[in-house]
């Protein structure tokens, strides 16, 4: 059985070094036993902040300047753990925090040791040091945990890498030995003075034979004698406040004492500069203390006091150093001008040399450089020849290209209209009635439901499956999961609804299986339009600005079915580019649509809302939901400079109309669009002068960039609405347009007495023939060389 690792727990605190030989002299006392060290550690005092002025209340600082500084001390300790954590190696350690409470820190280390039964616990003589507790000493402190600690736990205080032990003799202080019984430190409870700081720092035996003092320092030498006693007491009076709130800072290696320890090896304006910056931080200090507390105005004026007059025995002194250095001064400028002439001389003689090489590389690189130009020449002449005879050669050949290019295009779209033609024979031998499949017809048409036949939208599946009935493919929309039921007279609701609903711009439902409560409809073979948006196919590319137009015409033609449906008006509810469905020849059909007659105002202003917002990403190719204050701000300008360039140049005129209607639908105040009627319009005025920019209308070849050789795309005006398919008979309804003759008689014929475009109710039924329209058509069919039929 493995032995459990003997616990080691180590008190260190900030110091690195010490902390490093603190847990080195651990690893080297338990070098041959297994252990686990255990780094005890004092937590951040949040009562107190670090600034350039030292440790100040947080009640002093603002709290933005406190999180601040707070997070700066906190990752400085963060660090040093780190530190401790890499030295001790491969033996397991973990750090435990210390946290903050009223007692002293030497108190709160006696309960842990109860409290967690610490058995050997090593302590750094900086632990009690840099843990900023509010209360205590720190010999007296180690002092207590010594006398308070359980017998079981072993202590050892460690100094410097080195174990030492505490000793009190004769009540004249507190002794630190280490384990070859010579002294470390010692506490005494007589304070040095401040007279005698000052002493070491401004001996009186040093003085200039040759010092005169003005008129102005005559007094100064008597008037510091007269109140030095005075200041003295001043001092211990500050050092004792002090120490009454934080841990008191006594030196615990070999070199220090308990007075300040002035080095004597400084010159006089060295000694002089440095009570310069002591005074200075005095200074800070009082200043700070006045700032923190009004009430000590007392005090802070005799600090003043004292720091004048110190000041005045620094100007006196440094008025005896100034007189003494002169001539040195003197003599050290001489021996600089000598010396920065010299260094001029030099850096003289080395920009000579320098430019002198740089002109003798320069002539060799031009040199070498002509001849190469002279070579690059003649080879670029030879090249520019060869080039041009190998344009000549290209030019031929996209010549061929382009010529074989709109043959193909001839073929693909000859091949289009003939499926989208069966397509809509199919659908229309469906639509007179609606059949009821099986539930073996559903089930073997989707493969038992097979993951591989459920269709996609952006990435996520849904509940609709492609299915192959009847020769057919087909998409099948289950009503009823393991998650959601429906209940048989609510799915009877949804075919009647759906049945009594036909246009050419929704999904139709093709028949239904009340067994499996699911509806058949037509499939759709491009997805949605968010997977033609956002899926890395090149489908996205195929969507250039007239194929996006005639998509917002056919969604708007949708929606506007929608609300004028009778009796009631029917609203989407959820428009968006995952509910627009395209066919083979992007056709765009609204699915996903409510079946219910239930609606208010404000459904229908969230559709022309969702309107507006579509046309902003057909327009864009981005998607601004949630920004509608930000379009609200913008106008048709600002929106045609943030267009998709990559769909192909936007007519500039288009853009801008389709922008107007998008801001109106998007917009809530004046201006804002009603209902779907007039957008309906607006729509198919700006459809009409994208299908005249197609054709060539009124413009140039050259400003809408069309090569001369190409065939321009079909207009949109010679597909019959109903069928999109080219027209070969086109009559004008009373709605104003024009459809296929045999679709619009069959569209009458199944008692429909409102318009397939705009749901509006029809004057009459009286089908006048467009012989300008069909006019058209036959001269673009004879232009392709294919004959009607």
């Amino acid at each position: 059985m493995e032995i459990e690792a003997e616990k080691v727990y180590v008190a260190i605190g900030n110091d690195v070094q010490e902390g490093l030989a603190t847990l080195e002299w651990t690893l080297r006392k338990w070098s041959s036993s297994r252990i686990s060290i255990v780094i005890l550690h004092a937590d951040i005092n949040k009562d107190y902040v670090y600034t350039y002025y030292g440790k100040i209340p947080a009640s002093y600082v603002n709290d933005q300047s406190v999180d601040f500084l707070k997070k700066c001390e906190q990752g400085k300790l963060n660090k040093i753990l780190r530190q401790y954590i890499a030295f001790c190696g491969q033996v397991k350690t973990e750090i435990l925090n210390i946290e903050k409470y009223d007692e002293s820190i030497h108190k709160r280390i006696v309960q842990l040791i109860s409290g967690l039964r610490i058995c050997k616990l090593v302590m750094g003589i900086t632990f009690l040091k840099s843990s900023s507790w509010k209360y205590g000493n720190l010999l007296s402190g180690l002092k207590h945990i010594q006398q308070k600690k359980p017998n079981f736990c072993e202590l050892y205080l460690i100094s410097g890498g080195k174990l030492f032990f505490l000793k009190d003799e004769n009540n004249e202080g507190l002794f630190i030995e280490d384990d070859q019984g010579a002294m470390i430190a010692k506490l005494n409870k007589k304070r040095g003075s401040f007279k005698g700081w000052i002493g070491k720092m401004f001996p009186e035996n040093v003085k200039s034979p040759q010092f005169s003092p003005s008129s102005t320092s005559v007094d100064s030498p008597s008037i510091w004698e007269k109140c030095a006693e005075e200041i003295e007491d001043y001092f211990n009076h500050l050092v004792e406040e002090s120490e009454s709130g934080q841990v008191s800072d006594e030196i615990l290696e070999n070199n220090r004492s308990t007075e300040l320890d002035i080095p004597i090896n400084l010159n006089p304006t060295q000694r002089t500069e440095f009570l310069r910056v002591k005074i200075g931080e005095a200074r800070d200090a009082i200043h700070l203390k006045r700032r923190e507390a009004k009430e000590s105005a007392q005090r802070y004026s005799k600090a003043e006091w004292a720091i004048n007059l110190c000041t005045s025995r620094s100007e006196d002194l440094e008025a005896r150093l100034n007189e003494e250095t002169m001539k040195r001064r003197d003599l050290e400028k001489d021996l600089e001008t000598v010396r920065e002439e010299l260094t001029e001389t030099r850096i003289r003689l080395d920009q000579n040399r320098t430019k002198l090489d740089s002109t003798l590389e320069i002539q060799r690189e031009l040199s070498k450089k002509l001849k190469s130009s002279t070579m690059a020449k003649s080879q670029s002449e030879e090249q520019l020849g060869k080039m041009i005879h190998t344009r000549a050669g290209m030019i031929q050949d996209i010549e061929k290209l382009r010529k074989q290019k709109n043959i193909m295009q001839r073929r693909i779209e000859f091949c289009r209209d003939k499926d989208a033609i069966e397509m809509v024979t199919r659908l229309n031998n469906l639509s007179s009635s609606y059949k009821e499949f099986t539930a073996e017809e559903i089930r073997a048409g989707t493969e038992h439901f097979s993951e591989h036949c459920r269709i996609k939208c952006s990435g996520d599946f849904t509940n609709v499956y492609r299915a192959r009935i009847n020769h057919t493919t087909v998409a099948v929309k289950l009503y009823s999961s393991m998650i959601k039921q429906v209940s048989e007279e609510e799915f009877d609701t949804k075919v009647k609804v759906l049945s009594c609903i036909q246009h050419p711009h929704l999904v139709a439902m093709i028949g239904f299986c009340t067994e499996l409560k699911c509806i058949v409809f037509e499939y759709m073979h491009e997805s949605c339009l968010r997977n033609v948006f956002f899926s890395n196919s090149r489908k996205k590319q195929a969507l250039n600005w007239h194929a996006r137009v005639d998509i917002a015409a056919e969604v708007c033609s949708g929606l506007s079915f929608l609300h004028l449906s009778k009796p009631r008006p029917m609203v989407h509810g959820n428009l968006n580019l995952g509910k627009i469905l395209l066919d083979r020849n992007n056709v765009a059909k609204l699915n996903g649509f409510r079946l219910d007659f239930s609606y208010d105002e404000s459904d229908i202003r969230s559709d022309i809302q969702d309107f507006g917002s579509l046309v902003l990403q057909l327009l864009t190719g981005r998607n601004w939901c949630g920004f509608l204050d930000e379009v609200n701000m913008m106008s048709e300008a600002t929106l045609v400079e943030v267009l998709d360039q990559r769909v192909g140049v936007w007519p500039l005129q288009v853009a801008m109309e389709l922008a107007r209607i998008a801001i109106r639908c998007l917009s809530s105040g004046e201006g804002a669009y009603m209902g779907m009627t007039m957008v309906m319009k607006e729509m198919e005025e700006v459809r009409k002068k994208a299908d005249d920019v197609v054709a060539g209308v009124g413009c140039s070849v050259n400003e809408f960039n069309v090569d001369s050789d190409d065939e321009p795309i079909i207009p949109s005006f010679f597909f019959c609405p109903i069928l999109k398919d080219v027209m070969k008979n086109p009559h004008i309804a009373s709605d104003g347009f024009s459809y296929e003759l045999s679709a619009i008689k069959q569209w009458l014929g199944m008692a429909h007495n409102t318009s397939p475009m705009t749901n509006l109710d029809l004057e009459h039924k009286r089908l006048t023939p467009n012989h300008t329209l069909r006019s058209l058509i036959q001269d673009w069919h004879n232009k392709r060389s294919i004959p009607l039929i």
